[in-house]
């Protein structure tokens, strides 16, 4: 994984998921359940799974799969398996995605929300999903449009850049920085998929709480981090004038923001 992603840890999980996760990550849970879900798989590997947003999803959609939840970062798998209770068939294990310990066509099904942007090598990490599918399987795993599509990440972007014009913080660089639908199936088909297929899935979002939403997105990610590795801010202030934009940006919308991700689909023969 890129370096910025191994900085998920202290409280971040926790904001993460309690700030960011209901209001940019659920319904492309729900949708990515529905499309496992259609696939009938009876076992299932999520990849860069986070704190089990969509893995709560895709075992209520398919109760009686086996489900192998996986991160690089053990606290975002301690508050994934916090939602599950004992009797479920699910496994919590810290796996790079990019090198994964399990055997050639171990599973029918590999799924993975937004992390496909933080692996390194992009190819290579599609030619290891690849081996780890029976033939027939699938893959299912979804990453987001540019900024312009997801205008909350610009906002979020430049107002951390405001306060570091000279040294900005890159994080936000990264979740937005593979949204072109052509080089993503390029890549897949370089790494051996067959069949490829997308969808640009566009979500109108109603937020109620833009401060809250604010913090999410300062404390919920390696932001913040970012910030204090810098010094002289303080995260609040970075916190505070984000809430101020947000809402100046989207209060006249009705508080609704556009969401905008690629959901792909790619078979092994």
């Amino acid at each position: 994984m890129q370096a910025s992603d191994a900085i998920f840890t202290g409280s971040v999980p926790e904001y993460y998921d309690r700030l960011l996760g209901p209001n940019i990550f659920i319904d492309y849970a729900c949708a990515m359940a529905a499309r496992v879900k259609a696939a009938s798989p009876s076992t299932i590997l999520e990849l860069a799974a986070g704190t089990g947003i969509v893995s709560r999803e895709i075992k209520s959609a398919l109760p009686n799969a086996h489900l192998m939840v996986t991160d690089l970062n053990a606290p975002m798998l301690d508050v994934a398996a916090s939602k599950f209770q004992p009797t479920e068939s699910v496994e919590f294990r810290i796996v790079d995605a990019m090198e994964t310990p399990f055997s050639d066509e171990s599973f029918d099904l590999l799924a993975c929300q937004f992390g496909v942007m933080f692996f390194p090598d992009k190819v290579q990490s599609f030619r290891e999903a690849r081996r780890l599918v029976k033939p027939g399987g699938r893959y299912i795993f979804s990453t987001w449009s540019g900024f312009a599509a997801n205008p909350f990440a610009m906002v979020a972007d430049e107002c951390a850049q405001s306060f570091f014009p000279d040294d900005p913080p890159m994080f936000y660089k990264a979740p937005f920085s593979y949204p072109d639908p052509d080089q993503v199936c390029l890549d897949l088909k370089s790494a051996g998929w067959d069949d490829v297929e997308f969808e640009i899935l566009t979500i109108k979002k109603s937020v109620a709480d833009w401060p809250g939403f604010a913090r999410g997105l300062v404390f919920g990610n390696p932001l913040k981090a970012e910030i204090e590795a810098r010094g002289g801010v303080d995260p609040e202030d970075v916190v505070a004038r984000l809430a101020k934009a947000l809402t100046a940006k989207f209060s006249t919308n009705d508080d609704t923001m556009s969401l905008s991700a690629g959901i792909y689909t790619a078979r092994k023969r």
